[in-house]
């Protein structure tokens, strides 16, 4: 005989842990995947750019503020 225990049956509408833990699992495989491809270089100089404007608002706004426009 063995000692295995049967899967936890699933609540009214729900899936059983034994399902829940495959489909996790398998979650995190399709996601480390994504996250090891990074980011590519066309979409990381569009942010730069973004974080450049961002920037340059901001102090134009300080400036405004204290009067030096």
């Amino acid at each position: 005989m063995t000692d295995a225990k049967p899967p936890k049956p699933a609540t009214k509408g729900g899936l059983n842990t034994e399902i829940q833990s495959r489909i996790g699992h398998q979650l995190r495989a399709m996601y480390d995947d994504v996250v090891r491809q990074g980011v590519p270089d066309r979409f990381a100089e569009l942010i730069r750019q973004l974080d450049s404007q961002d920037a340059a608002a901001r102090v134009a706004e300080g400036s405004k503020k204290d009067g030096r426009d």
